[in-house]
C-alpha cells in the first residue's frame, strides 16, 4: 500500500470513529427520550410494550446485530452475546425497564470508554505530531508548497523559521537552531549549518535552511518513526495474549454458570423459577469482561506513548514487558558508551620509517573504509588520496585491512592481523585503540587512536545498578582499552577483543545462564551490532536518529545519544507492568465479588451495569497513568 493510501485510510478510519461516536450519542438520547415518554404519559398495555421495545432497539440494536453476526461466524461467546441474552431474558420475564436501562447504561459506558481510548490515542498522536503537511520548493523563482510525497531525491527544499523539516537531506545553504524534541524528547536546541545532515520531523526555530533531499518521504526518518509507532500495537505481550485466551474460556464458563443458576436451585430447592432466572440474567450482565479486555491493551499502548515522549520508541508491548524484567544490560562500547569519535593521539614509527610514511600508508589503505577509525586516520593525514595507486583492497573481518599501494603490500589493523601475516612487530599497551602498520612484511610502526567516554555513560551505569540490573560490556577493542573504560565506568564484567560472532557467542552464554522469567538486554549502535541486537531478548539501538539500520535491527530505538535513557525505559516498562497487574487484579477481583453478590440476589441488574461500567472506567483511567512519565 502506498503512503498516500495509508494516510487516506487513517483519515477515513478517524472520520468513521467520529461518526460512530455521534451515532452512539444520538441513539442514547433518543432511547432516553422514549423511556421518559413512557413514564411521563403513564402508558400501559401494548403501547407501553411497544415504546419499551422501541427504546430497547434504538439503544441496543447494534449490540444484538453484532451478537448475531458473530454467532454466524462461529464466535458465540462475547460481550454482545452476554448483553443480548441477558436483556432479552429480562423482556421474557416482563422486566422491561431493567432491560432497556441495561442497554442505555451499557451504551453510556461504551461511549465513555471510547472517549478514554480516544484520549490515549490523541496523547500519543500529539507526542508524535511530526508528520509534515508540506514542503517548500523553488520553481521559476517562486516558492511553492508541495506534498512531501512529490519531492524527489536531489531536489532542494526551503525550510523557513517555525516550519517542520519535511524530508531528510543535507543542508546546502543557511544556518539555524532546530528543535529535535519530538524525536529525541530533549528540549535542548541543535545547531545546524551548511554541510550538516537535516533530519525530518525537527522544527526550524530561527533562520532559513536550504536542504538537498537525500531520501524520498516514504524512506525518511519521520515516515519510519510514524510507521513504527502505528504498528507497535500489533506485537502483543504475553500478558495481552493471556487476557485474550482468558476471555475465550471465561465467557463460556459464565454462560454455563448462568444456566446452572437459572435451573438447578429451582429444581433442587423447589424455589420460584423467575427469581433465579432473574439472578442468572444479572449474573450474565456482571460477567462482561470489558474492563479487562480494554484496560490491559490500553495500558501497554499508553506505556509505549509515555516512552515515546522521552524519545524512546518501543516496537511492541511484548518488548515493553521484557524490558520490565532485565537481569543484565549488555553494552557495546564504541559509539554506545563512548562517543565513537576517534582522534589520532600518537604516531610511533619503527625500522627507520618516518611518522609521515607511517600515517600515509595507514590512511591510504583505509581509503575506502567508513569505519570511525579509518575516518580518523584520513582526517589526521589531511591530504587528498589518489585512488589510482591503490589496488586489491581486502577487509579482513575482526583484523583490519590489506591493500596494494604503489605495488607495496600494506597491512593496517590489530595484533591478530600482524600474527596472521607473521609480522615481527612490537606489541604495546596504551589507553586507546592501537593500529599496527606493516609494509612488505616489515613492521612500520603503530598509531594510537583515542575515543572519549560519553558524559552520560557514568549516569547510565549508576541508574541501571540502582534498578538492580547487572551491567556487562562487550567490545572488539583491546583488553587495555576495554579495562580502562570499564574502570572509569565501574563495570565489573568486561569481554574484549571480540569479533561479531564472538559477541553473539558471549550473549548466548548469558542467555543460557539467565534466570527464568528474566531478560537479557543488548545495547549497541544498531549498525555494526545487528546480529547481537536481534539475538538478545531486547535489542536497543543507541543514538539512532536518522539510522535506518538501527530502526530495522532493534526492538527499542533511543532517538538521541544518551545511554541514561535505557534506565528510563526500564522504569517506564516497570511502571506500565505494575498498572497492567493492578488492572487485572482489580477487574477480576471486583468481577468475582459482584458475580457472587448477583448470584445470591444482593445486586440487581441495574447495579450490575453500574458495577461493570464503573470498574471499566476506573481501570481505563488507571491505564492512562502510563502516559505520564
Amino acid at each position: 500500500m502506498c503512503e498516500h493510501c495509508h494516510e487516506s485510510c487513517c483519515e477515513n478510519s478517524n472520520l468513521q470513529e467520529e461518526n460512530n461516536t455521534k451515532i452512539r450519542v444520538a441513539r442514547i438520547l433518543i432511547a432516553i427520550c422514549i423511556f421518559v415518554t413512557i413514564n411521563v404519559f403513564n402508558l400501559t398495555g401494548i403501547e407501553k410494550l411497544l415504546f419499551y421495545l422501541g427504546s430497547y432497539f434504538v439503544a441496543g440494536g447494534d449490540v444484538l446485530y453484532k451478537a448475531l453476526k458473530n454467532i454466524i461466524k462461529g464466535r458465540v461467546f462475547d460481550e454482545n452475546f452476554l448483553m443480548g441474552i441477558a436483556t432479552l431474558g429480562a423482556f421474557a420475564i416482563k422486566e422491561y425497564p431493567e432491560a432497556v436501562m441495561v442497554m442505555i447504561l451499557y451504551q453510556m459506558g461504551e461511549f465513555l470508554q471510547d472517549k478514554a481510548i480516544e484520549k490515549s490515542r490523541k496523547s500519543i498522536a500529539d507526542l508524535m505530531d511530526i508528520r509534515p503537511d508540506y514542503a517548500n520548493i523553488e520553481v521559476n523563482n517562486q516558492v511553492i508548497k508541495k506534498s512531501p510525497y512529490e519531492i524527489n531525491i536531489g531536489d532542494v527544499i526551503i525550510v523557513k523559521s517555525g516550519e517542520k523539516i519535511p524530508l531528510d537531506g543535507e543542508i546546502v545553504d543557511g544556518k539555524a537552531a532546530v528543535d529535535t524534541s519530538a524525536l529525541t524528547g530533549e528540549s535542548v536546541l541543535r545547531e545546524l549549518k551548511t554541510g550538516d545532515t537535516a533530519i525530518s520531523g525537527c522544527i526550524n526555530i530561527n533562520g532559513l535552511l536550504k536542504i538537498k533531499v537525500t531520501k524520498k518521504f516514504e524512506e525518511s526518518t519521520v515516515s519510519r518513526i510514524l510507521e513504527l509507532v502505528e504498528h507497535a500495537s500489533t506485537k502483543k505481550a504475553k500478558t495481552e495474549n493471556f487476557i485474550t485466551k482468558f476471555a475465550r474460556y471465561y465467557t463460556p464458563v459464565v454462560v454455563l454458570g448462568a444456566i446452572f443458576l437459572a435451573l438447578v436451585p429451582p429444581i433442587l430447592l423447589n424455589e420460584t423459577f423467575s427469581i433465579w432466572f432473574s439472578r442468572a440474567l444479572t449474573f450474565l450482565v456482571i460477567s462482561c469482561p470489558c474492563a479487562l479486555v480494554i484496560s490491559v491493551p490500553l495500558s501497554f499502548f499508553a506505556g509505549i506513548g509515555g516512552a515515546s515522549k522521552k524519545g524512546i520508541l518501543i516496537k511492541g508491548s511484548n518488548y515493553l514487558e521484557l524490558l520490565s524484567k532485565p537481569s543484565s544490560v549488555v553494552f557495546d562500547k564504541t559509539g554506545t558508551l563512548t562517543k565513537g569519535v576517534f582522534k589520532v593521539t600518537q604516531i610511533v614509527p619503527f625500522n627507520g620509517f618516518s611518522k609521515e610514511e607511517l600515517l600515509s600508508s595507514a590512511a591510504k589503505a583505509e581509503k575506502y573504509s567508513n569505519h570511525p577509525i579509518a575516518v580518523s586516520l584520513k582526517e589526521a593525514y589531511g591530504e587528498s588520496i589518489d585512488s589510482n595507486n591503490i589496488n586489491d583492497v581486502e577487509e579482513i573481518t575482526g583484523c583490519g585491512v590489506k591493500a596494494s599501494i604503489c605495488g607495496a603490500l600494506i597491512l593496517v589493523g590489530n595484533e591478530k592481523l600482524m600474527k596472521n601475516f607473521n609480522i615481527d612487530y612490537t606489541s604495546v599497551l596504551e589507553s586507546g585503540t592501537i593500529v599496527y602498520v606493516a609494509k612488505n612484511n616489515l613492521f612500520v610502526g603503530y598509531i594510537v587512536i583515542s575515543d572519549e567516554i560519553k558524559e552520560d555513560s557514568w549516569l547510565s551505569i549508576k541508574l541501571l545498578k540502582a534498578t538492580g540490573t547487572d551491567v556487562v560490556m562487550l567490545t572488539g577493542d583491546t583488553k587495555a582499552v576495554a579495562k580502562s573504560v570499564a574502570n572509569k565506568l565501574d563495570i565489573a564484567k568486561v569481554y574484549s577483543q571480540l569479533l561479531p560472532k564472538d559477541k553473539v557467542e558471549r550473549l548466548e552464554e548469558l542467555l543460557c545462564s539467565n534466570k527464568k522469567g528474566k531478560s537479557i538486554v543488548f545495547v549497541g549502535d544498531g549498525i555494526n551490532d545487528a546480529p547481537v541486537l536481534m539475538r538478545a531478548d531486547v535489542g536497543i539501538a543507541m543514538g539512532a536518529i536518522g539510522s535506518d539500520a538501527a530502526i530495522e535491527a532493534a526492538d527499542v530505538v533511543i532517538m538521541d545519544d544518551k545511554p541514561s535513557k535505557i534506565a528510563y525505559a526500564i522504569n517506564i516498562a516497570r511502571k506500565t507492568m505494575t498498572i497492567v497487574k493492578q488492572n487485572i487484579v482489580f477487574a477480576i477481583g471486583v468481577k468475582v465479588l459482584f458475580l457472587l453478590l448477583g448470584a445470591l440476589g444482593f445486586v440487581t441488574m441495574w447495579g450490575a451495569v453500574f458495577a461493570d461500567v464503573g470498574v471499566a472506567l476506573i481501570a481505563i483511567l488507571n491505564a492512562l497513568r502510563a502516559l505520564r512519565v
